[in-house]
């Protein structure tokens, strides 16, 4: 086995970071498809960087619904979640992995991660959106794995072409 297979996967605070590095995460996981599709997806930019402030602004509240994967001492991602619809829902937001660690089960380790502290909140079910988009395929595929069934799939989303699918799972 190589070394990088023997570094241990963290989930760290957000708070042991400084602002900014949430949008840097998502602008690398989302850098293939920021360049194919720019008319669709170049608008997501400032959603990203709105949400790095509104984080690092509020680490008492949305601060603690965000963590940063770590493989070793490198951040290789990150997780957030919603847990204000509790008990009855908690909600995964954003859940990105960077390209050159991606298929390797980091993302859905970030997910079965937000369903525990699901759990400990006493949340009954959890709700994860992704697009029907073919680079989200892997995100839906995840979430299967991971327990979810899809519910409905959606008009919305940056590219109109493609449908907002809905998950739900029972926890």
């Amino acid at each position: 086995m190589g070394e990088k297979q023997h570094r241990l996967l963290t989930f760290r605070t957000v708070t042991q970071y400084k602002a900014g590095i949430i949008a840097s995460l998502l602008h690398q996981c989302y850098a293939k498809i920021l360049s194919a599709e720019p008319q669709y997806w170049q608008t997501e930019g400032a959603k990203w960087l709105q949400f790095d402030r509104e984080v690092f602004e509020n680490p008492e509240t949305m601060g603690q619904c965000v963590f940063i994967t770590c493989l070793g001492e490198e951040e290789i991602g990150f997780g957030s979640f919603d847990p204000r619809q509790r008990p009855e829902w908690g909600i995964i937001g954003h859940n990105c992995v960077l390209p050159h660690f991606q298929g390797k089960g980091y993302g859905k380790r970030q997910v079965l991660e937000i369903l525990k502290r699901f759990k400990q909140m006493g949340i009954k079910r959890a709700k994860a959106t992704t697009s029907e988009h073919p680079f989200f395929l892997p995100a839906q595929k995840m979430y299967i794995e991971c327990g979810f069934q899809e519910k409905r799939r959606l008009i919305g989303g940056p590219d109109p072409r493609y449908r907002i699918v809905e998950y739900e799972m029972e926890l």
